[in-house]
């Protein structure tokens, strides 16, 4: 059953979409939407629509409007075709030549519309195209732009460019854009010489146009950043197209293209073309839109082009479904499916009218693409057409709909079947309708509910079929009965019914009573059930049915009543089933009859206006009660007054009645009646007539042709009056009306006015409005209709020809209404007879034509333009265009030499103006210039397509006369300007002789030879290229090339740079200006030997024995011998293990092997091999190590024995000097004399142990003790043997030894000083200083450990010396001596310049102190003088010169050595000044300057020019005429000659030269003046008349100039008034330096023993770049009169120490700028300052001022070691708000000078003359000193270098050795000095100078001993002196802890006021001060942790900083801030406490 019923479905499934039918719509070009066309040709355009059968095309306006034919303008062919006239510029009219179209087809399947077409007409405009001049420098790209007015750029397109007269091909360097631009790449001199023409086409009207013609000027290429040429714009692209985005730039170098999108390179892609125009894009998609930049860069900068583009896919748009036949009331859905780019919108059409949403369509969708209609009827067929535009494009699809009548019917059912209980059956029934029905299903007429027992389902197939299934699972008997499918949509309904019977008892279901309706059929079923039964009979009152016609009685037992009536069919039925033979069942069923009502047919007869109406509706039968209305065109009748209207109304009638009929009463009345069984109605329409009459008359009227014009004739009646026109031509009387046809053009409107669209002539005369309705007589009305005619040109010429000088007419015939005024222009400009004689303008009348003639009188060439002449009347304008060509003979070709050789020369020409005719030929005529013309030679009929030609066999060095001529049709031109031409020199014919070749260094030979015979020259010879190449194996045998200028008969030149010891080949070659002749004969030389340039190969080192090694090695490669190698040297020195070197040796062979012999044993080698030849030793190899083998080892170096008890002794001793190996132990023996003993005893001790105790000895008795070294060769030889004695009490003995101990500086050093002794020993450590021993004491920097060993830490060169260790009991007492050497980094070498050339510096020194360690190399820093930018050598130690090579020529070079050793680098060198061999380029006076001149050009001769042994490298020119301002610029690349072109004839110019090379650049300025036309001079400029008003221009212009000019100039002269001042004090202080330097009599880095050797004094300042005038100077503080220097004579004077503890410096006011901290210019080197480097750093990139420092050292004679100072001062100005505190630069003088190489970068570097540039300062500054003369100093606080770190710590303190560690300027640190304030009775003498602040309270010792030396000569201090308080000795440390509590920190370079109330933020806390008792804060500042107390607490924290405090290990940052004092805010407080204002300090480096 189931498969049955699958299969049934499959067969039903007829998915396909049933076909409109054979009739269709289609489009033939639908992408048509815009047709541009010229007026004077027209167009023809076929309708893009069309279908099948034949359709009717029509064309409308965008508007709607219908076309109408205009006579000889429009017309619609048959075909569909709408063609448009050609037609004069009078009769255009925008409304049909510039306007949407649309076309139409339209069939029985609908109607479509094609998308709108715009057509416009393009009429013939006046216009001209031009090339403007461009400017492009050579080897760039030149563009070229064809100027299009914007009114034709649309229509005009670039079709081809001339060159001269010639089409360009593109290719090579041209190229054509697509966009028609013109591209010139690498641009050369010649293009410069071409003019350039584009081409234009109109694309509509054919007409071709020639632009001007432009030059191009071609620059040399000039160093500038790039210039965009040609750029693109934004735009929009469909895809699939290829667009071109051009980007070209000009500059020079060339500049580099990239180009981006969004940002980011481009994708590779096959598609993305990068040409010279530009980019290139093809095949456009979508993703490629984007922006885009094009970047053109070169190394002056850069450019950027960008823009956005836009790629839009063309809209296409599909409607589905496609075709559709469906039913009526179907819901229909249409889907427009748009592709292409976005923001689009859409547009629905039925039948070509827009749809509009009503109650069935609806339009939905985001862009309204979903089109929807509901309930579709009949009226909704048709064809449906969905429109997207964007931006003027449009896309459309069509779908065409045909709806049909939809009610259901049933195609497939099921059938009757019979079916045992509980077997499962299924029903189906498939229904087909439009819209698709839905199906319900009933049994026994109730519905079947789906639940367990029944199960149903529904869908719809694709074709609208509709498929329903009832599945009954497991029926019963009850499930049995008629099952009736009913199928319904809104169209109607289908049913279909049949009996399924269950097996089983039959019964009958009750039945209901049914109701019927009289007239209709009724089915009555009998529900029975069960199965089998027999039969089913119906029955009424006891007769079987059927009894009549209209009664049927089925086979399943329903029975149907046809027509039922109500007497005879109304009663009780009774259905009998017969279940067996004579057994039956019976069920009855009663049914009622209703009667519907039936209205009696009446009709409603037509009336007029005003009469009566009666109206009556009688009801014939039907069931009472019936009840009556009326309705009135759908609407419910009221009766009323408003209405008219009465209704009277009975049982069964109803009567309407109208009492007055009127126009309102008009429609449609329907009666309608009901009752309970139905509801009728009958409808009648009620006319009411009226006849015609007149709402507006015509009236008589005037139209203007070709415009529009309405008749008016408005009509009323009922019916609606027809109106009819007819016409009646002719102005007399009509004589015969005829209908007017109604066309496009003519129309009738709906109020019956006659529309016509386009008025023509034939339209005029008597119109007739005839109306008519039926209703009484017709009416009518005539008119007259008169055309008037808008004036119109009728005739005139297109294009004429005039001669130039004749007479030429020009006609123009015009009609129209009469006035008609003619009006004549040329061009724009509307010509006046009247004011211009040269026109005349006459007018004829003939008939209705009139007539205009202008004349020209005589015709010139600027009448070669477009003429118009305009009619005027009073309905309009007409113009006519007339284009006049004037001819003559052309004008004389503008001639040019472009080439002048020795026997010819080309010529070349540019045609300007050809007469506006074609150039037929040329001639050319040239002779002597010493002849007539009648002696000339010629040359005739050159063809025109030609611009040069060449002149042959001409005389060289010979001057002509050149002239040419053109023709044209018309005649020949003038001639040319004749141009003065003298033909070149020919080359030398012979070589030069006597060539002779010496070598004078290895890389340099002399050539030296003589000029070519006299004869042979050819010419003035101006130099000599000499040709070399290396005759070697490898060579490549070209000759490189040299050019020198000649000067004499006899010539000399040096090659340089040439290949060590190579041959060479030499020729020599004369040239003149015209080229180079013949070679000498090859001569060969060698170039002199010198040494190896690179080591021996593969060295290798064997050590053979304890003292023997083996060293082999191969030969250098040979082309890196430049000699004959004589033989190789091996360099070897011992590497020790304290790092010392040892003596370095070497051994000279001539073998590749050298056996070493006698080395030291178990010793570290390094070892080099080098080659020399005979100029000397060649590059060593690298570093070889050696170490040699192990052997015995000697004795120990010391042996000590000492008894430590009664019974045991301590042996001690030393390692052996010469371990000879690693030692592995050591053996004491020990004997004792007559013990009978034949062996000593041994005892073994480790390595590591230096001594060993023996026990169990006798008292009392001798022993003989010695030792032996062990390594792994054995036993070595003993020690001297030593006799000890064990003792009860033994005296103190050291067991340590003596000896001297060597060590790197800031090291620690351990120096041991063992002992033993009972009772134990004391030990006590000295030092010897000059002649006393200094106790040491422990301190931060020295620790005697519970041991005796002595700690030094950081180590520095004033702690060599000396050292006594003493151990002492009360028995006796025990002494070592050690001398403790401290190795430093090597004093500076002494550095000087031995020789100079052109492109080397060589360089000799002497080495300085080496420090105690070995030198272990030198690195040399050079740099071009006027730059920082340092390149480092590093030499060998052994090397005591240096040549620096590869320099520039004539360049000053700074230069600058440092050695190093095992400790590091040392100081660096005096910077000295060289500078190689050349000078700037000098034109040479005999040389001329201009080798010639004519009319356009003058030849350079740049020969003349010498280089000053330097190459020239550039060659730069500037020249304009004389008079204007701006200057043209050149660039040469050649040295030999020059042309200037493009140059006024007959001009006076002025000319700048400047060469430049390495050395600099030389200038040289001339004036000249070009020839006349003729080759004649012009006088020099003489005055004119408007001169005067020239120097008043000057004037106004060059007042403010010289005005500035003076003004710099009086600046200047100040300045060098202050500059001569300063440099006075620079000699002053020059002589003061060198005398302070001669003092400098030892060095500092040898510790040395016993008495100073006399006053010394160090100075060494780094250079620096001091900007003493960007400020005004000092700011005066006081008075300044009693200024005493400090003076030799003041240093060496005998003096307490203490008395003489300061030296000073001040910082200059006139460094104070806005800069960053200040930087210590010092290193951590002996005697300077430690720094942090990263400070350094940091700081230089942004610093515009540096520091330097100086130091004052005299001898003491309290110190075995010199002090040394160095103050610097923070100085501040009093003002009447707080302290002014300024930024301070200091001066420091120290032994060492800075090595770091961050601040080698940052300082300036200048002359050795700054040095004591720099001394003046620092001596002015102490000038200032004086002021302080009140005041006493005090060191408050020290800090020591950690060369560990970056930071400085603070120093000790500890007394007894408070200054040692500052004693000497090699001690890394900075002291700080305050200065204390004078008495309150002295305030008043000091309080107009600059005091120091107070930091100590306690004054009662020392208050003026710290003054300086001229201080103190004032008589108030010597007063206060008489006091004797010799100077303290301050700790350093606790001084430093008085320092911090005054500080603040600074970070602000410029002057700053302290607010006092802000002290207190400043205000720190410090560990440190704990003993100080103040409340303090604490603060975190940059780079350096500050601290002070509060303002009340000064007087206690310098009270308490007298104290002695434990040490601590404070640190502060190395960075160099100006610190400034924070207890402002006390100021008033200290003067009432009658002490002085702090306004000093000083800090002590």
């Amino acid at each position: 059953m189931w498969l049955v019923t699958l299969l049934l479905l499959y067969s039903l499934q007829e998915v396909h979409s049933e076909d409109v039918g054979s009739t269709r719509l289609y489009f033939v070009n639908a992408s048509l939407q815009r047709v541009t066309y010229s007026s004077s040709v027209g167009v023809s355009l076929p309708c893009p629509a069309g279908g099948t059968p034949s359709a009717i095309l029509r064309w409308y306006l965008a508007t709607g409007d219908d076309i109408y034919d205009v006579p000889h303008i429009r017309h619609v062919h048959a075909n569909g075709t709408l063609q448009l006239y050609p037609f004069s510029p009078s009769a255009y009219n925008s409304y049909i030549h510039d306007n949407d179209y649309f076309c139409t087809a339209e069939n029985q399947a609908g109607k479509i519309r094609s998308p709108n077409i715009r057509i416009k007409a393009v009429f013939r405009e006046p216009y001209t195209v031009r090339v403007a001049d461009q400017r492009s420098m050579r080897g760039n790209v030149a563009v070229f732009k064809c100027l299009i007015p914007a009114a034709v750029q649309e229509y005009v397109s670039v079709v081809s460019w001339e060159r001269d007269t010639v089409s360009i091909v593109p290719g090579n360097r041209f190229s054509l854009t697509s966009f028609g631009a013109l591209y010139i790449s690498d641009v050369q001199k010649e293009d410069a010489l071409s003019t350039y023409r584009c081409i234009t086409k109109h694309k509509y009207s054919g007409e071709t146009r020639q632009s001007n013609g432009a030059r191009l000027s071609v620059m040399d290429p000039n160093e500038s950043q790039p210039t965009i040429l040609d750029r693109f714009q934004a735009g929009e692209v469909y895809a699939g197209q290829s667009i071109e985005l051009p980007c070209i730039a000009g500059g020079y170098p060339s500049p580099t293209v990239r180009w981006l999108k969004d940002g980011r390179p481009l994708p590779s892609d096959a598609r993305w073309t990068r040409r010279l125009t530009g980019l290139t894009i093809s095949d456009l998609r979508q993703e490629d839109s984007g922006s885009y930049v094009c970047e053109v860069t070169n190394s002056f900068g850069s450019r950027e082009v960008s823009g956005q583009l836009h790629v839009i896919d063309p809209l296409r748009v599909t409607l589905s479904p496609k075709n559709l036949k469906t039913g009526i009331s179907s819901t229909l859905f249409f889907t427009c499916t748009v592709e292409g780019s976005p923001e689009y919108t859409i547009t629905w059409y039925r039948n070509t009218e827009p749809v509009v949403p009503d109650q069935h369509i609806s339009i939905q969708g985001q862009h309204n693409d979903t089109l929807q209609i509901t309930a579709a009827q009949k009226f909704h067929s048709g064809a449906y057409q969905c429109f997207a535009s964007r931006k003027g494009h449009t896309a459309q699809d069509f779908s065409i709909i045909l709806l049909e009548d939809g009610t259901p019917r049933i195609v497939s059912s099921f059938s009757e079947r019979v079916v045992n209980p509980g077997e499962p059956f299924s029903l189906m029934c498939a229904a087909k309708g439009a819209p698709p029905p839905s199906i319900t299903w009933t049994l026994d007429d109730e519905p079947v509910v789906r639940d367990s027992t029944y199960k149903t389902s529904q869908y719809t197939l694709s074709d609208g079929l509709t498929v329903s299934h009832v599945n009954v699972s497991s029926p019963l008997i009850r499930d049995g009965g008629v099952y009736r499918c009913v199928a319904r949509n809104s169209a109607g309904s289908a049913e279909y019914q049949a009996r399924i019977n269950v097996r089983g008892p039959p019964r009958i279901r009750p039945m209901r009573d049914i109701t019927a309706v009289a007239g209709r059929n009724t089915y009555i079923t009998c529900r029975v059930i069960g199965y089998p039964y027999y039969s089913i009979k119906w029955l009424k009152d006891g007769m079987q049915l059927p009894d009549n016609h209209r009664q049927v009685v089925f086979e399943n037992g329903t029975l149907r009543l046809t027509d039922v009536q109500k007497g005879a069919d109304e009663g009780t039925y009774l259905c009998s089933v017969l279940i067996q033979p004579q057994v039956s069942i019976n069920q009855t069923v009663h049914v009622t009859v209703k009667v519907p009502p039936l209205i009696q047919p009446f009709d409603i007869p037509s009336t007029s206006v005003g009469k009566l109406m009666y109206i009556a509706c009688v009801v014939s039968s039907g069931d009472m009660p019936i009840r009556i209305t009326w309705h009135k065109d759908g609407q419910l009748i009221v009766p009323g007054s408003a209405s008219g209207v009465a209704i009277e109304t009975k049982e069964f009638m109803s009567s309407l009645q109208i009492s007055k009929v009127t126009l309102k009463h008009n429609g449609n009345y329907t009666c309608i009646a009901s009752n309970a069984a139905a509801t009728v109605s009958w409808e009648r329409q009620l006319i009411v007539t009226v006849p015609p009459r007149f709402v507006v008359q015509p009236n008589n009227q005037d139209c203007i042709y070709g415009k529009a014009g309405v008749l008016n004739c408005s009509v009323e009646g009922y019916p609606p009056p027809k109106v009819m026109w007819k016409h009646a031509k002719g102005v007399g009387n009509p004589q015969q009306y005829h209908p007017v046809p109604l066309t496009g053009r003519i129309q009738i409107m709906s109020n019956g006015s006659l529309l016509i669209r386009h008025v023509l002539e034939d339209d005029r005369g008597y119109y007739l409005c005839q109306a008519s309705n039926g209703v009484g007589s017709d009416i009518s009305k005539s008119m007259i209709l008169t055309v008037k005619i808008p004036a119109m040109i009728t005739s005139h010429p297109n294009t004429t020809m005039a001669r130039k000088g004749q007479t030429k007419e020009l006609n123009c015939t015009a009609r129209g209404e009469q006035p008609i005024i003619i009006r004549w222009e040329r061009g724009d400009t509307v010509i006046d007879a009247e004011r211009n004689p040269r026109y005349s303008i006459t007018i004829n009348k003939k008939g209705d034509e009139v007539i205009s003639t202008l004349k020209l009188n005589p015709a010139e060439r600027g009448d070669s333009v477009f003429f118009s002449c305009h009619a005027i009347n009073s309905y309009g304008e007409g113009r006519g265009l007339i284009q006049l060509t004037v001819q003559e003979p052309p004008d004389p070709p503008e001639l040019e030499v472009r080439e002048v050789k020795d026997r010819s020369m080309n010529l070349r020409w540019i045609q300007r103006f050809d007469g506006n005719s074609i150039i037929t030929s040329y001639d050319i005529e040239y002779k002597n210039k010493s002849d007539s013309w009648d002696h000339m030679y010629t040359t005739r009929n050159i063809s025109p397509t030609n611009n040069q030609a060449n002149i042959v066999e001409l005389h060289p060095a010979c001057v002509y006369s050149i002239r040419m001529y053109s023709y044209n049709k018309i005649g020949r031109s003038l001639p040319s300007k004749e141009l003065t031409i003298s033909t070149e020199e020919a080359p030398p014919d012979g070589p030069p002789m006597d060539v002779v070749l010496q070598p004078m260094t290895s890389q340099s030979i002399r050539v030296t030879w003589r000029a070519p015979k006299k004869e042979l020259q050819n010419g003035v010879i101006r130099g000599y290229q000499i040709g070399y190449r290396e005759n070697g194996p490898g060579s490549n045998g070209q000759y490189s090339i040299v050019e020198m200028k000649a000067t004499g008969d006899s010539e000399v030149y040096t090659l340089d740079n040439l290949k060590k010891f190579a041959q060479y080949g030499v020729v020599v070659q004369a040239f003149n200006r015209a080229g180079t002749g013949p070679s000498s004969t090859e001569i060969n030389a060698t170039t002199l030997e010198d040494v190896p340039s690179e080591p021996p190969q593969n060295v290798r080192a064997i050590s053979v024995t304890s003292d023997e090694a083996v060293i082999t090695w191969a030969e250098p490669p040979r082309l890196t011998l430049h000699g004959v190698l004589k033989g190789y040297r091996v360099v070897f020195w011992s590497l020790f293990p304290d790092g010392e070197w040892g003596e370095m040796q070497n051994i000279t062979t001539t073998r590749e092997q050298v056996e070493l012999r006698g080395l030291e044993k178990f010793t570290n080698y390094s070892v080099q091999v080098l080659a020399y030849t005979q100029a000397g030793d060649g590059v060593r190899s690298n570093v070889l190590y050696i170490q040699t083998r192990e052997d015995l080892p000697g004795p120990p170096a010391g042996i000590k024995a000492v008894p430590s008890s009664p019974s045991s002794v301590v042996v001690s001793w030393l390692p052996p000097l010469k371990p000879n190996g690693v030692i592995r132990k050591y053996t004491i023996y020990c004997s004792s004399p007559g013990s009978g003993q034949p062996a000593p005893s041994e005892y073994e001790a480790n390595p590591e142990m230096l001594f060993y105790r023996i026990t169990h000895l006798t008292r009392g008795k001798q022993y003989h003790i010695w030792a032996a070294a062990v390594t792994t060769a054995g036993r070595g030889n003993i020690s001297a043997k030593v006799t000890v004695e064990p003792a009860g009490k033994v005296p103190a003995k050291i067991l340590s030894f003596g000896g001297t101990v060597t060590t790197p500086w800031m090291k620690e050093v351990r120096l041991p000083c063992s002992s033993v002794g009972e009772p134990a020993p004391t030990i006590k450590w000295t030092k010897d200083s000059e002649d006393s021993a200094i106790p040491v004491t422990a301190d931060s920097q020295r620790q005697i450990l519970s041991n005796g060993t002595l700690v030094l830490r950081s180590v520095k060169a004033e702690d060599s010396g000396y050292y006594t260790c003493t151990a002492t009991n009360t028995l006796g007492f025990d002494t070592i001596i050690v001398n403790l050497v401290v190795q430093v980094p090597p004093d500076q070498p002494r550095l000087t310049v031995s020789t100079t050339s052109t492109s080397s510096i060589t360089l000799a020194w002497i080495p300085g102190d080496n420090g105690g360690s070995s030198i272990r190399g030198f690195v040399l820093q050079y740099s071009v003088d006027n730059t920082e930018e340092w390149r480092d050598v590093f030499i060998s130690s052994s090397e005591r010169s240096f040549r620096l090579d590869n320099l520039r020529c004539g360049t000053w070079y700074k230069v600058k050595l440092a050695a190093k050793n095992s400790v590091g680098s040392g100081r660096i060198s005096e910077i000295i000044e060289a500078k190689t061999h050349g000078r700037e380029p000098v034109f040479n006076k005999d040389q001329p300057l201009l080798t010639h001149i004519n009319s356009t050009h003058a030849g350079l001769n740049l020969q003349g020019w010498t280089s000053g042994g330097c190459p020239i490298t550039d060659l730069m020119l500037d020249f304009r005429p004389k008079g204007t301002w701006a200057w043209q610029s050149l660039k040469a690349n050649s040295t030999n000659q020059l042309f200037l072109s493009e140059l006024r004839e007959a001009t006076w110019y002025e000319l700048k030269m400047k060469a430049c090379n390495s050395a600099g650049c030389g200038n040289q300025s001339s004036q000249f003046a070009t020839t006349d036309y003729d080759g004649s001079t012009i006088p020099p400029i003489k005055s004119a008349r408007g001169e005067g008003e020239d120097v008043k221009k000057l004037f106004s212009i060059g007042s403010p100039v010289i005005l500035v000019t003076l003004g710099v100039a009086l600046l200047f002269i100040i300045r060098k008034k202050r500059k001569e001042k300063r440099l006075k004090r620079l000699r002053d202080a020059k002589s003061l330096a060198e005398m302070l330097i001669s003092k400098n009599n030892r060095s500092i880095d040898t510790p040395v023993k016993g008495p100073p050797q006399g006053p010394r004094l160090h100075i060494d300042i780094p250079r620096v770049q001091l900007l003493i005038e960007d400020k005004e100077g000092i700011k005066q503080i006081g008075e300044d009169k009693a200024a005493v220097p400090v003076t030799d004579t003041e240093f060496s004077q005998s003096v307490n120490p203490q008395n003489f503890c300061t030296g000073v410096s001040l910082h200059h006011q006139a460094l104070i700028q806005n800069s960053g901290p200040l930087i210590d210019m010092s290193d951590i080197r002996p005697g300077t300052n430690p720094v942090s480097r990263k400070s350094i750093k940091s700081a230089h990139s942004s610093r515009n001022r540096y520091s330097s420092q100086w130091t004052l050292s005299r001898p003491s004679q309290s110190q075995s070691t010199a002090s040394a100072r160095t103050l610097t001062s923070d100085w501040r100005t009093m003002g009447s708000h707080g302290i002014t505190a300024t930024e301070s630069d200091s001066y420091s003088a120290s032994l060492s000078q800075d090595t770091d190489k961050g601040r080698n970068s940052m300082v300036s570097t200048e002359s050795a003359s700054s040095t004591y540039e720099e001394l003046a300062r620092a001596y002015e500054h102490a000038k200032l000193e004086e002021h302080l003369q009140h005041a006493k100093f005090t060191i408050t606080e020290c800090f020591i270098s950690d060369s560990s770190s970056d930071q400085m710590t603070t120093g000790t303190n500890d007394p007894a050795d408070s200054m040692t560690s500052l004693s000497t300027p090699s001690e890394p640190g900075i002291c700080r000095f305050t200065a204390s304030p004078p008495k309150p009775q002295d305030y008043d003498r000091g309080k107009n100078v600059a005091v120091p602040i107070p930091h100590r309270a306690n004054k009662s010792k020392c208050e003026f001993c710290n003054l300086p030396l001229y201080m103190k000569t004032d008589p108030f201090f010597r007063k206060q002196g008489e006091l004797h308080d010799p100077c303290p000795a301050v700790p350093p440390r606790e001084a430093s802890i008085r320092s911090l509590t005054q500080r603040a920190y600074h970070t602000q370079g410029r002057h700053k006021t302290l607010d006092p109330a802000k002290q207190q933020a400043l205000t720190l806390g410090h560990s440190g001060l704990g003993s100080l008792g103040a409340s303090s804060g604490t603060a975190t500042l940059p780079q350096r942790t500050l601290t002070m107390p509060s303002s009340n607490n000064a007087a206690t924290a310098s009270t308490s900083s007298t104290s002695s405090n434990p040490p601590s290990s404070n640190k502060v940052g190395g960075s160099r801030d100006s610190l400034l004092e924070s207890s402002s805010s006390a100021l008033g407080r200290l003067q009432k406490q009658s002490v002085g204002a702090y306004s000093k300090s000083y800090t002590l480096v």
